[in-house]
């Protein structure tokens, strides 16, 4: 990263409040084009409600978000999303029955014309799901396999690869590796490095450092609301 180079997305002494209940207080992450911000702390630490603030879920009681240096205000996730901003969740969004394709494309389908009619273009769907997925380097075995016949290493990559095709300037994900077994967390890490590397900011929620170390730049840990610091790669210790 240039140390000129300015943040996509600032957040600066952001507050959450809940009635009583402070969930977040004064938390600031700068979050930079083409690196991987790892969120780090455990359940209860803050991370889903400064993600959500972040992706225009929940308003900040106080605080200033900056999104490609303008003041940014989302009145709901959707404004987030058309302005580049998407969430992969730990709970994916997918139907297990339809295809891959299906599941790509599911409320962005591709429309022909045939006379008077509006179609699915379901040739073009299949070819852009099966190049858009074989760059992130899962060879399906054809755009109609089932999305619940994948493994869900691969599941994530269909939603990783999905938010990349449609623009997705900062893209969030909501431990992607939680219920992984070692392969297949090997293989989202690899995903997370090469959508990074093609300028995409990523913001990786886990509470295991051994799976955002490999692949983070920079690094920031909450602690029941609170900011314990953020740190670069080479200001850490892994096995500390």
């Amino acid at each position: 990263m240039n140390q000129e180079e300015r943040p996509i997305i600032q957040m600066h002494n952001i507050e959450k409040h809940f009635g009583s209940v402070i969930a977040l207080s004064g938390v600031s992450i700068d979050l930079f084009s083409g690196e991987c911000h790892c969120l780090l702390g455990d359940n209860g630490a803050g991370k889903s409600t400064f993600i959500k603030t972040m992706s225009g879920v929940y308003k900040p009681t106080n605080g200033d978000i900056l999104f490609e240096g303008k003041p940014m205000h989302f009145d709901d996730p959707r404004n987030a999303i058309k302005a580049g901003i998407a969430t992969v969740h730990q709970h994916l969004a997918m139907i297990p029955l339809m295809s891959v394709s299906r599941n790509f494309f599911m409320g962005n389908e591709p429309i022909k014309k045939v006379g008077p009619l509006k179609l699915f273009d379901l040739d073009y769907a299949n070819r852009v799901t099966m190049e858009e997925m074989h760059k992130m380097g899962i060879n399906l075995r054809g755009p109609d396999q089932a999305v619940g016949t994948l493994s869900g290493g691969e599941r994530q990559t269909v939603a990783i690869a999905r938010a990349v095709y449609f623009g997705a300037k900062v893209l969030i994900l909501d431990e992607p590796t939680s219920s992984l077994g070692v392969r297949q967390t090997a293989n989202v890490l690899m995903t997370i490095d090469k959508v990074r590397k093609q300028g995409i900011a990523v913001v990786f929620i886990t509470h295991n450092v051994r799976h955002a170390f490999p692949v983070g730049d920079q690094f920031t840990i909450l602690n029941r609301g609170h900011s314990m610091g953020t740190y670069r790669k080479s200001e850490i210790d892994q096995n500390s």
